[in-house]
């Protein structure tokens, strides 16, 4: 059999290397002036750009496909090479994905800073840089799978199974999320409204966690883990199981990030049901990964590399418990809307794919460059002060949440609620917060620990830009499975049914979600009293929205005692058949608004939002003097309500050319009130009034009529 010869592509391996660390230090710095900005509002400077609720995306998505993306693209292309035999399908089209994977982190750096967003949390990029992602993770998958079927290693090891089923799920989640209708270039509206966006969004967004920030590490372990110990992965069997029992499960479960609000109860009871049983291929993994090391705990012990997988590990063996214990309605009812979720995620993020992606960096960049590391030593103390900085991060969150939700659903023995202002809760909070940002702070001082020891290392060596490999060619079909192999050796060995067999695995769960959410008409009842939007109102939402409100404010009032003696009558799902995006929210940094209409007079919206602390003393929230001087944009309103009447809101025919005349005289009326209540200065065009006339439409629709 003839031997050939070949060389693998170190060259795109370096540069998602650099550019994970590069970027991943920017989206650790801006971490932490988001969690200062909560500690000092201050810090927020009366600026657009450093708002918390404009660079809070920003953090999340540059910690997320920024530093974590490139990390897995730098694993993918290293290991792929090797684990196939072969070099990359198109070394052009590697290049594309690099820069083409840089230019969509650079528009989304741009953009969200402006408050160019979607306002649909981890999926705020606007459509143009939707479509360019589209285009990059198609040719990612070209070459993915080019590499794949070009191999001359005919069985796909476990690693590949993760970064086939990521491909190809992350391409649905991607498209059907952003299914958008363009009005400008940069502004767009969902498709979806309401409680379909809401379901959409969180099929999404839960798996794209899942299926981003998961199944790829996942690959990541099972490669460079037993590489860095030097052994073989524990259990073939069990990583079978784990494979194909997680990516089917795994898809079931966003429903349990919408517990308890307007989504129908059937959807709720099946992402509850997934996510339970979520525990046991997530674990199985785990216990994969860590039973790999069985015998070798004095080289982990001596080894930093290991100890940054060993505790990246487990750290995904915490989250992925974690999942689950939150979609169980009586865990939920505490911890949803509370910085349980902000722990969560960080464990997941900061301590799965953070340290798995150092380590894999230390393993990795010696020999890029045919060397040493620079330091164990150093390396040593980043893995200390990486794993402080986590649980320094993630304990104060667990603690606040707790006292919190307490503190928000406490009674008094005659029956009134203990801690009726919000803010009472937030004041209580303020030093878990401080504690946190000094975690974040750890944190990325280790990063820089690495950045130097990495830059040291490169120093000592010289890069290998290629590597010379010799293997034999396949010739003909796979060979017949042998007495003792495992059946599943069959699909292993044939790429294009593996292919389809992963795509069907994970498109069933997706269908039954999704299917009769839309085709049941009886699962989103309307209610007559909802009406549209004004032009007003549509204008202050789209403000509301840029400024990233939603962020910090939810918009669904929970079937709870204690929320609708707080907020007022609990949220149906009728009352959101107009909201392209819905605004449900994740977090309660500040109080529900989903009946805030009316609440308060115009001119407190109006002194609030220019300064939060005059009117509400010890508040965190941001000052938003710039919305007072800024004007809406009116030749904008036409385009708005066509496209919502494409969308199918009820809007007259012809309402459009009439729309500014309207929104005009509703602005006016709230400037006239302003002026009598002692705010002269208010313009009847800035966002300020805009944003007024929103905050106070909701919840009015449904709201009893006083006497």
């Amino acid at each position: 059999m003839a031997v050939e010869t070949f060389r693998y592509d170190n060259r795109i391996v370096r540069q998602f290397a650099l550019a994970s660390i590069f970027w991943g230090v920017i989206a650790f710095l801006v971490g932490i002036m988001v969690a200062l900005e909560l500690v000092f509002p201050e810090l927020n400077m009366r600026l657009a750009w450093l708002s918390f609720g404009r660079i809070r995306p920003l953090h999340t998505n540059a910690a997320i496909f920024a530093f974590v993306g490139n990390g897995i693209f730098m694993g993918t292309y290293y290991s792929i090479q090797r684990l196939l035999k072969t070099d990359l399908f198109s070394r052009t089209l590697a290049k594309i994905h690099f820069w083409g994977w840089q230019l969509i982190i650079v528009s989304a750096a741009l953009t969200l800073p402006l408050g160019v967003t979607m306002g649909k949390e981890y999926a705020e990029l606007e459509w143009p840089i939707d479509i360019l992602i589209t285009v990059v993770w198609v040719l990612f998958g070209i070459n993915l799978i080019g590499t794949i079927l070009k191999r001359r290693e005919r069985h796909m090891y476990v690693a590949i199974w993760f970064y086939i089923a990521t491909f190809f799920t992350v391409a649905i989640l991607h498209v059907v999320n952003s299914i958008e209708l363009p009005v400008s270039f940069l502004k767009s509206y969902p498709v979806y409204a309401g409680v379909q966006d809401a379901l959409v969004q969180w099929w999404y967004g839960h798996n794209a966690v899942a299926f981003f920030l998961t199944t790829p590490y996942l690959g990541l372990m099972y490669y460079f883990l037993p590489k860095a110990a030097e052994r073989p992965v524990f259990s073939y069997r069990l990583s079978i199981v784990h494979f194909w029992a997680l990516i089917f499960i795994y898809i079931w479960a966003g429903p349990h990030h919408l517990l308890y609000t307007a989504l129908p109860d059937w959807a709720q009871s099946l992402g509850t049901v997934f996510s339970v049983m979520l525990i046991a291929p997530s674990w199985g993994g785990m216990l994969n990964g860590l039973l790999t090391l069985r015998g070798a705990w004095d080289k982990v012990r001596q080894d930093p590399i290991l100890k940054f997988m060993v505790v990246a590990v487990t750290a995904y063996g915490m989250a992925t418990f974690e999942g689950p214990m939150m979609s169980i309605k009586s865990v939920n009812a505490l911890t949803h809307y509370t910085d349980w979720v902000i722990g969560h995620v960080h464990i997941g993020t900061l301590g799965w794919n953070g340290l798995l992606t150092f380590g894999i960096l230390y393993w990795l960049i010696p020999r890029l460059y045919g060397t040493k590391l620079h330091s164990v030593k150093l390396a040593n103390v980043h893995f200390w002060v990486a794993t402080l900085g986590i649980i320094f991060y993630a304990i104060p969150m667990y603690w606040s949440a707790i006292t919190q939700g307490l503190m928000w659903k406490q009674f008094t023995p005659e029956g009134l609620l203990q801690y009726p202002n919000f803010l009472e809760t937030v004041r209580q909070i303020i030093p878990m917060y401080a504690i946190r940002a000094f975690g974040g702070t750890l944190y990325i001082l280790g990063a820089l620990i690495m950045v130097y020891n990495l830059v040291k290392t490169a120093r000592s060596g010289e890069f290998v830009p290629e590597v010379e490999a010799q293997a034999p060619a396949l010739e003909g079909p796979p060979a017949p499975l042998g007495k003792k192999e495992y059946y599943h050796r069959w699909i292993e060995r044939r790429p294009v049914q593996f292919f389809l067999a992963a795509f069907v695995a994970v498109l069933i769960g997706s269908l039954f979600e999704l299917i009769p959410m839309f085709l049941i008409k009886s699962n989103v009842p309307t209610i007559t009293s909802v009406k549209p939007y004004t032009p007003l109102e549509l204008q202050g939402r789209d403000v509301y929205i840029s400024e990233g409100c939603y962020v910090c404010h939810s918009q669904m009032i929970r079937p709870f005692r204690s929320e609708t003696e707080r907020y007022g009558e609990y949220s149906k799902a009728g009352e959101f058949v107009y909201d392209h995006p819905f605004q449900w929210g994740s977090k309660r940094t500040g109080p529900d608004l989903a009946r805030v209409g009316r609440k308060y007079p115009d001119a407190w919206h109006y002194n609030h939002l220019l300064d939060p602390r005059a009117v509400s003393p010890g508040s965190i929230m941001p000052a938003y003097p710039w919305l007072a001087a800024s004007r809406v944009d009116l030749s904008s309103t036409p385009r708005k309500i066509r496209a919502m009447q494409k969308l199918g809101v009820p809007y007259p025919e012809g309402f459009d050319q009439q729309a500014n005349q309207e929104y005009k005289q509703q602005a006016e009326a709230i400037v006239k009130g302003l002026a009598e209540m002692g705010v002269p200065d208010a313009k009847w065009n800035s966002k300020l009034v805009a944003l007024i006339a929103y905050l106070q439409r909701l919840g009015t629709d449904i709201r009893p009529v006083e006497n």
